[in-house]
């Protein structure tokens, strides 16, 4: 070891292969669901010794040396041996334990020898340092009784409330371990019951935000160990929070140490140009027609079910992994061999992976970020839509119409919001053409686009007043809803990975504070009032869940619908997108309930508004009006939302 002691060991190559044939037959048909068991890094006993087995797939190399801290990074001290047509190549070394960091070196196809990441790692160096380690779990989880029970309730008919965070950000300088101390009560007490973190696994360039991932089995030791993001899970799951976690099988980064061209030849990327290469990111795209990439994308999301106990997969980039000419010119792709567009290679993956996520994982989500008109993303696989062709099985959509044509509309002066009234009511036509989410994600306030307060017009009270309207609105709407962190409390500035959200706006010290703890309370009250209201989400994906009271009134910049919960009791929303007070305003309502109460109102002094409101129980009259035999008259709070209920 260069100090002149003599190490012992036993010799590796004593030992016969400590990976089963059943593994390699698996592997090679595409099916090991339980990938992560066979390929990597795994610390075990091998006849009596103890040790670690090293295995990784690259089918055409030439060899395979495992190097690391255990042989001072001599790279040619342990070739691995090729278990046959099977691609893996296997060595146990004994002696060799967890913490232990790694790489392989491999012998390409043309015979250049390049110093790889392990493809399966499930721990990695903290980037810009690049090795695998070997990783052993040691932690015993304290979730059991949210384990059992998060599959009671199919989450189309739950409340589902999601905050998105960016988990290095949200307050930077935090690891794992502090995150799970500060997370879980922020969370809990802003009554959001779901948190999604941007992409948690191991990434080398931390401007991407996780989205472009080199080490798709570990999480990103910027924060902690693997241990460390499981007690994060635990202790939100303990709060009574799910977790979502952002996936991405859409592409990968070029960086040579890592998944591109890993055997020397194209390995998990699509060996035509036309397909290999993501013309938006610079990226590579999966080959989704080849087993074994397959496998290891499918087996990578049931991975983070169930060794890390995660509630939902947000599938990230979908629309480009179904179009073969996503962002690109003609002449830059090639069709597929029916001469279309689609891709039918990846549409296969993604029901795999939904079929298998649901079937393995009970009580996981999936949810789409695709931005087209795809049918049947939220369909079941196994259900034919009108082109033949089967559901993708996911369990959720993002609703980037709805997100785009509601900030369209709330960003117009209220004076020219009557030429854009239909930007409001059109998402109602399709709403239940999929299962939705309503996502006010990270992607709508950077980049320019400004926080989601700068999007609306007027002076500082006009865009609070608009902000608050617009998330009471966006609450009561069909459709689950996502908010991303500093929106909570209407901070001004775009988000910066560096800076983290603006919670200096919530200082005492800081002159506009109690405007910035006033739209934070109100997020807090309408995420608890939404809760308390099975008419907000027990029939969000049934058109009986929903109907319009007033959907034209474009002149007075006002919407007014109802949602019923599955036993029928109603919630009225009545939206006013004008800064006038709208007195004496009358409104159907539906006919079974005599008496009406204000149960929130976005204009409530507490949260900054000018605190007009409808203090007293107020009675039906027998006045027909927009179309119902009974109806109220209402003062309307300016730029304000409120919400009525039956009295109790």
């Amino acid at each position: 070891d260069g100090t002149g002691t003599e190490i012992v060991t036993a010799d590796p190559y004593s030992f016969l292969p400590a990976l089963g044939d059943l593994d390699l037959y698996l592997i090679s048909e595409g099916r090991h669901e339980e990938l992560w068991h066979a390929l990597g890094a795994r610390v075990m006993t091998h006849r009596g010794v103890t040790g670690t087995r090293f295995a990784v797939w690259a089918p055409n190399a030439r060899g395979v040396r495992v190097t690391g801290d255990f042989c001072l990074w001599d790279g040619t001290a342990f070739p691995m041996r090729s278990l046959g047509s099977s691609g893996v190549w296997e060595l146990f070394v004994p002696g060799v334990g967890a913490g232990t960091r790694y790489k392989f070196d491999v012998c390409g196809a043309d015979g250049t020898h390049t110093l790889r990441a392990d493809p399966m790692a499930r721990g990695t160096e903290c980037p810009p340092a690049t090795a695998s380690i070997v990783e052993e779990s040691g932690y015993e989880w304290g979730d059991a009784r949210w384990m059992a029970e998060r599959d009671r309730r199919p989450a189309h008919s739950a409340p589902m409330s999601i905050y998105e965070l960016h988990p290095a950000s949200w307050r930077p300088g935090l690891g794992y371990r502090e995150l799970a101390e500060q997370l879980p009560a922020y969370v809990k007490e802003m009554g959001f019951t779901h948190v999604e973190l941007m992409p948690p696994a191991e990434h080398p360039f931390g401007g991407s935000w996780g989205y472009q991932v080199t080490g798709y089995w570990a999480p990103t030791a910027r924060l902690g160990t693997p241990d460390e993001f499981r007690a994060l899970v635990d202790a939100l799951h303990r709060a009574g929070i799910g977790v979502i976690i952002d996936w991405v099988p859409a592409h990968f980064p070029k960086d040579e140490w890592a998944l591109a061209r890993f055997d020397g030849t194209p390995c998990y990327e699509h060996p035509d140009p036309l397909r290999a290469e993501h013309p938006d990111w610079g990226t590579l795209e999966f080959d989704y027609g080849r087993r074994e990439v397959r496998n290891f994308l499918v087996a990578n999301a049931v991975y983070w079910c169930e060794e890390f106990h995660v509630d939902g997969l947000r599938v990230d980039a979908v629309a480009s992994m179904l179009y073969l000419d996503y962002s690109r010119e003609e002449g830059q792709w090639s069709p597929n061999e029916f001469g279309g567009r689609d891709n039918p290679d990846a549409v296969r993956f993604l029901q795999e992976m939904n079929s298998t996520v649901y079937r393995r994982c009970p009580g996981v989500v999936t949810i789409a970020e695709e931005s087209t008109a795809w049918d049947g993303v939220t369909r079941a696989t196994h259900e034919t839509g009108v082109d033949g062709v089967g559901g993708l099985g996911f369990g959720f959509k993002w609703n980037m119409g709805w997100m785009h044509d509601s900030l369209v509309y709330m960003s117009k002066d209220p004076v020219h919001r009557v030429h854009h009234h239909g930007e409001l009511t059109f998402s109602m036509v399709y709403a239940y053409s999929e299962n939705y989410v309503l996502p006010i994600s990270h992607d709508e306030v950077v980049h320019g686009k400004g926080a989601l307060v700068s999007k609306m017009p007027g002076d500082w009270w006009q865009r609070r007043a608009n902000h608050r309207a617009y998330l009471g609105y966006m609450w009561a709407h069909p459709g689950k809803q996502l908010l991303f962190m500093g929106q909570e409390f209407a901070q001004g500035a775009e988000w910066s990975e560096e800076e983290g959200p603006q919670w200096w706006v919530l200082d005492p010290g800081w002159p506009a504070a109690p405007d910035h703890r006033g739209v934070q309370h109100l997020v807090r009250d309408l995420n608890h009032v939404y809760r308390d209201h099975p008419a907000l989400w027990e029939r969000d994906t049934e058109p009986a869940g929903f109907s319009w009271m007033e959907a034209n009134a474009a002149e007075d910049n006002v919407l007014v619908f109802a949602r019923y919960a599955a036993d029928g009791t109603p919630l009225l929303a009545v939206c006013n997108f004008s800064p006038v007070v709208r007195f004496d305003y009358r409104v159907g309502v539906p006919d079974d309930v005599e008496r009406w109460e204000e149960i929130l109102n976005t204009d409530d002094e507490r949260y900054g508004g000018s605190g007009i409101d409808n203090p007293d129980v107020l009675k039906a009259e027998d006045t027909p009006w927009h179309g119902r035999s009974t109806s109220l008259v209402l003062t309307l709070p300016p730029l304000a939302t409120v919400w009525l209920g039956p009295a109790t």
